[in-house]
């Protein structure tokens, strides 16, 4: 009896595989070829690259690349057969002086299809059009600046580029999200901005005059800070002479460290609410003994029981991969959104390639097409869908009071407000 229903068993299970292997060859893959095409022989790999600052960052510095190679590891080989190659990470930078820079080592490999970064809008201002110009996609985790997508309202920005997604948030978002926090909630009918004139820290500062304006608020300053932050006692006794009840400094991490120490020193904020943006939610600024009772916004981390809809794995689970493979939980603020980022690529290659012999034949306008149809995509962080303009993160901020330095998680989990749009 079992004899003769083993081999029964089998033929049923040889049929269903070759009937799906059939179904898969039959389905025609998307794209007209006008971005070119890029064909990956049998034991090659589809090659795509990870763009992230991971320099001098301590704790957590290499995060986004190592979600990328575990988001990766759980899709799994290209139609079951092609497997994806990372290459070395490529540090963004954090400047546009690097676009260039970091725009050739992307496109080094002419294989390459597909790039997850960059980390900084600053740099994506300069390394997203060469990249993009060349016919690859690029889809950034953790870029926020509003100069990069659109306005919201159907205008493109400045800086978009067709070829160009997110998974992170609008920044216009996050600048509402403190506006309603400080003024709103904390009842805070004046504030001070400092940036630093970059795409990201000017764009975030911008949408928060904004919205704070709106909201029947006065700005009392509106200030640059220099790159090499030499001005800064001058500049917080301007601050000070505005008597503002907030200060918001959405910078990144290395200026906003000596901002908040110069204005320790300084003395005369201590009865000022004190705010940025998630340009510092790392442990690299949380854990300055100087950066207790700060405010900080960014991303909403409950990510509940969402689960990646192309893996299955959700983001309890991912999370404790991740601290299983690297030693630590993430630290990094925008670890889901490259996972999410990383599986919608792949996803992207898989519906723009097709098996020809032994090679795979990827069409670079099928994986655009694919990415500009994104809606309702089962993400870690949640419901993804993508506009016409790149924007395919959700507009979902939470905003913390960092109160331990010596406990930068315990402060991570202490969110004080929530806002949707």
């Amino acid at each position: 009896m079992v004899n003769r229903l083993v081999p029964a068993a089998i033929s049923i299970l040889l049929a269903a595989l070759l009937l799906a292997a059939c179904s898969d060859a039959d389905t025609p893959a998307i794209g007209d070829g006008t971005l070119g095409t890029v064909t990956v022989g049998r034991g090659d790999s589809v090659q795509i690259r990870s763009i992230s600052s991971f320099e001098d960052m301590g704790a957590g510095a290499r995060d986004y690349i190592n979600i990328v190679e575990m988001a990766i590891d759980d899709y799994g080989p290209i139609h079951g057969e092609f497997t994806v190659g990372l290459g070395e990470g490529i540090h963004d930078g954090c400047s546009a002086d690097e676009g260039q820079r970091v725009a050739e080592a992307a496109l080094a490999d002419d294989g390459v299809v597909g790039v997850i970064g960059t980390s900084c809008s600053s740099t994506a201002t300069t390394a997203v059009p060469l990249i993009t110009a060349e016919g690859l996609v690029v889809i950034s985790m953790s870029n926020s600046s509003p100069a990069l997508t659109s306005d919201l309202a159907g205008t493109p920005a400045e800086h978009y580029q067709p070829g160009y997604y997110r998974t992170s948030h609008n920044d216009l978002y996050q600048g509402e999200a403190v506006s309603s926090f400080l003024h709103d909630t904390l009842g805070a009918q004046s504030a001070a901005i400092v940036h630093e004139g970059d795409a990201y820290t000017r764009g975030l500062a911008q949408a928060f005059r904004s919205s704070f304006e709106r909201s029947g608020g006065t700005v009392t300053d509106f200030v640059e800070v220099n790159s090499d932050a030499s001005d800064l006692a001058e500049m917080l006794t301007r601050l000070a002479a505005g008597n503002p009840d907030a200060l918001y400094f959405p910078l990144t991490q290395d200026t906003a460290a000596e901002f908040i120490e110069a204005l320790r020193r300084n003395g005369d904020f201590e009865d000022t609410v004190l705010a940025s943006g998630d340009g510092v939610l790392h442990d690299a600024f949380l854990a300055l003994d100087s950066s207790r009772g700060v405010f900080v916004s960014g991303p909403d981390l409950d990510f509940g029981g969402n689960a990646n809809q192309a893996t299955g794995v959700d983001a309890d689970q991912a999370a404790e991969r991740f601290s299983i493979k690297t030693g630590s939980p993430p630290h990094r603020a925008f670890w889901a959104h490259a996972y999410d980022a990383t599986t919608l690529l792949l996803d992207a290659v898989t519906a723009a390639s097709r098996i020809e012999g032994r090679e795979l034949v990827i069409d670079r306008a099928g994986i655009r097409q694919y990415l500009n149809q994104v809606a309702d995509y089962q993400g870690l962080i949640g419901d993804i869908n993508c506009d016409a303009y790149g924007d395919c993160g959700s507009g979902r901020i939470s905003i913390i009071e960092h109160l331990n330095p010596d406990d930068t998680l315990a402060s991570r989990d202490n969110v004080v407000f929530r806002f949707s749009p």
